[in-house]
């Protein structure tokens, strides 16, 4: 940017930008007041055409020393995508030259879409616009005209901000230049390998430095800095997804140092001001392979209803705001958990030791003190610091055995405790009334667990079993979490709640059509609450097609996310939820513990921007299940691979534009049958009603039909599994027939 000096006499309309309402005061920063980025782009705006440099100065009567800092704001403002410069060097507004600023999501096929900042409609861009960019930089495009199917297609003017800079990926040999393969298949182009990294052969994974971007003419360059391994090594896909998704996987040195000056165990100045809870006999209950515990539970009955106590580990003594720890903490967002390997947010010497509630020590807790009637309902509450004591380590297998399968054996077992576990089974089932009453929606889903040989292959996949002990204890932390929200709310203390919206007007029409064919009716009109879910789903639950109506009704709800704006949670049906109960393993608990124990002590907690923590918070977690997501479809591969040309049966999981997705019987793996595979017919999708119906033969394809398969394909390189269809349910219109 040239810096030109203002001619003697132009003296330029201070006065009048002075007084504007967009002016900015600044005048610690800058030896003068400084235009803000609002009036800079009113001034853009007024003008009506591109403004050149000097002219821009002249109007906004930019003095020689103010010169510095008003050209740092316009690269900043060009870098944001607020201002463009064109091929004549002049300044203008990207709306007025009708360009359009936001992020690009990659596809494999090398075209991709902009994802509107105004949150207007997708724009499409064609492979060779994509050559420009890759999947995730912020750029700004032109609309250039419609693609073939009639969307708006756009060309890249700008780049504004590259989201990539390492990249993991697969080294191949192109003719003797070697080129690095991408793992995420939405960055569509190969990196040149440049010389000066690391060396790897041919098929090793790798991580690249980029060190040039992509422009329409170049391909990006990287730079080996990590050799991982070969694909087939014990634990790389865990290794690839961790770097995949950008996952942080390695303490900081700063935080590693101050976990080493943690105490191994509560000290007794920790104890001032806590109340002792020691006495109560306290046990955790979790899985049978669970290393950190970070609830225990304690009840007992009383005239009118029940005294519930739920300790949780008190992590915020230890992960003070600000710190080295927090910092990690608040990256990490939450544990991981893959299988065989977990990626803890805190040290393991808090995750596991210090912050786990295990049994026979003392460990710090915020309990929540509960007293809830004979009818489920919550009467009082109250949160305190305090020190506990877990008297077992219990696990769901030993208690269902005791309270729910008549095992005199485990139940014997339990000593002293069984009296309180049995009142803490009595509460459970006026908290599921009460459950009932509020009318939350209670989905049936299968959660599986894999198993290992001894060379660390999967050696089968089971189905978690989900019985009344792990419900007993999710209704003990839903209890919790509500009046952690209630007190936050009643204190208007700021919080990060836990929201789940009802579904949008789109998604309830395309529901309600697809109803209407069962003869079926969702209640409460254009604003249905969970229990108009609940009491369609008690009703259908007992017919043959109930995984498909589940189905259907699921995916017509939104995400639940973090937000400190309270909407309430549609599917647990309560009008205020936040999440107490695990800050071991998640961030949002931790900040709820910290505004609790600021209210307790008569102050208040600031984390900063409480909306930019719940978008972070809310990414973490996406982030999380995106990359176990990717290690479990790769284990599935690597297990399916020595099955080609065996047969299935299966049930339709999915229907998508290319196929159809098929989940098989037992085995709880899932494949593509791609819709070339489906017949001699052309086959159209039909989102609404969920279905692939045929031209010519009117054969429909729909979600839950069963189907019988062969596996032809489980590719490790992209994750995938491909079936043929051998036959199946297909429906015509007017009857069925078996193909």
């Amino acid at each position: 940017m040239t810096r030109k000096t203002k001619k003697n006499g132009d003296a330029g309309p201070s006065a009048i930008r002075r007084a504007d309402p967009f002016f900015e005061r600044e005048t610690q920063k800058y030896p003068a007041p400084l235009p803000s980025r609002e009036y800079i782009e009113q001034i853009l705006s007024r003008a009506g055409v591109p403004m050149q440099f000097d002219a821009l100065v002249n109007a906004l009567d930019i003095r020689d020393e103010e010169f510095g800092f008003f050209e740092r704001r316009l690269r900043a403002m060009l870098r944001d995508g607020q201002l463009l410069r064109n091929r004549r060097d002049a300044w203008l507004l990207p709306d007025k030259a009708g360009l359009i600023r936001g992020r690009v999501e990659g596809r494999p096929d090398g075209f991709g879409f902009l994802r509107r900042d105004d949150g207007g409609g997708d724009i499409f861009l064609g492979p060779k616009t994509m050559r420009a960019a890759l999947h995730g930089d912020r750029v700004i495009v032109r609309i250039a005209g419609l693609d073939r199917r009639g969307r708006p297609e756009g060309k890249i003017v700008e780049v504004l901000e590259r989201a990539n800079t390492r990249i993991v990926g697969r080294v191949l040999d192109e003719h003797g230049v070697k080129v690095v393969a991408p793992e995420d298949k939405r960055l569509a182009q190969d990196i040149l390998v440049a010389s000066g990294g690391k060396r790897a052969g041919s098929g090793q994974v790798v991580v690249v430095e980029l060190v040039g971007q992509p422009a329409r003419d170049a391909r990006p360059v990287g730079r080996i800095v990590e050799v991982l391994g070969d694909y087939a090594d014990p634990g790389m896909e865990i290794e690839i997804a961790l770097r995949k998704h950008e996952l942080p996987f390695e303490f900081s040195p700063e935080a590693r140092a101050q976990t080493r000056r943690l105490p191994e165990s509560v000290r007794k100045k920790d104890l001032a001001g806590r109340e002792d809870i020691t006495a109560l006999p306290l046990v955790t209950i979790d899985g049978e392979t669970a290393r950190d515990f970070d609830d225990a539970v304690y009840c007992e009955r009383r005239a009118r209803g029940w005294r519930l106590v739920v300790a949780i580990a008190d992590v915020s003594h230890y992960v003070e705001t600000g710190s080295a720890l927090d910092r990690d903490a608040r990256e990490r967002g939450n544990s991981v958990y893959f299988p065989r390997r977990v990626i803890p947010m805190l040290p393991e010497k808090l995750s596991n030791g210090l912050c786990s509630l295990n049994p026979r020590v003392e460990r710090l807790c915020m309990a929540a003190d509960v007293n809830i009637s004979a009818s489920g309902e919550i009467e009082a509450y109250r949160f305190y610091p305090s020190v506990m004591f877990s008297h077992a380590r219990l696990t769901y297998g030993q208690v269902a055995a005791a309270l729910y399968e008549g095992n005199g054996e485990a139940a014997a077992a339990l000593g002293d405790l069984l009296p309180h576990l049995q009142d803490l089974d009595h509460l459970f089932r006026a908290l599921l009334k009460a459950r009932a009453r509020r009318g939350a929606i209670d989905f049936e889903t299968v959660e599986t667990r894999m198993e290992f040989d001894g060379q660390g292959k999967i050696a089968c996949i089971v189905p978690e079993t989900r019985n009344d002990a792990h419900r007993l204890i999710e209704e003990c932390m839903l209890a919790a979490n509500v009046c952690a929200s209630d007190f936050l709310q009643g204190h208007r203390h700021p919080a990060l709640y836990r929201i789940h919206e009802g579904p949008t007007p789109e998604k309830l029409e395309k529901l309600r059509g697809f109803l209407a064919e069962f003869g079926l009716a969702l209640g409460g009109g254009d604003k249905p609450t969970a229990k108009d879910y609940a009491a369609l789903l008690d009703k259908t639950r007992q017919r043959p097609d109930a995984q498909l109506l589940q189905t259907v009704m699921l995916r017509s709800l939104r995400q639940a996310v973090y937000s400190p704006d309270n909407v309430g949670h549609f599917g647990l049906a309560y009008d205020a939820y936040t999440h107490f109960t695990s800050p071991i393993r998640r961030y949002p608990d931790l900040l709820v513990h910290r505004a609790i124990k600021a209210v307790l002590a008569g102050g208040r907690y600031d984390p900063g921007d409480w909306d930019a923590v719940g978008m972070t918070c809310s990414a973490t977690e996406r982030r999380a299940d995106e990359a176990t997501r990717d290690v479990m479809a790769w284990l599935k591969c690597y297990y399916m691979r020595d099955r080609i040309g065996e047969t299935f049966s299966g049930s339709v999981s999915s229907v998508v534009p290319f196929g159809l997705f098929v989940a098989l019987d037992d085995i709880f793996i899932e494949g593509l049958v791609h819709i070339s595979d489906l017949g001699s017919d052309y086959f159209h999708f039909d989102e609404s009603r969920h279905e692939l119906a045929g031209e010519r033969t009117h054969v429909r394809y729909r979600l839950s039909d069963r189907v019988r398969v062969q596996l032809v394909r489980a590719d490790l390189e992209t994750s995938k599994i491909d079936f043929r269809l051998l036959e199946g349910e297909a429906r015509r219109a007017g009857g069925k027939r078996h193909v």
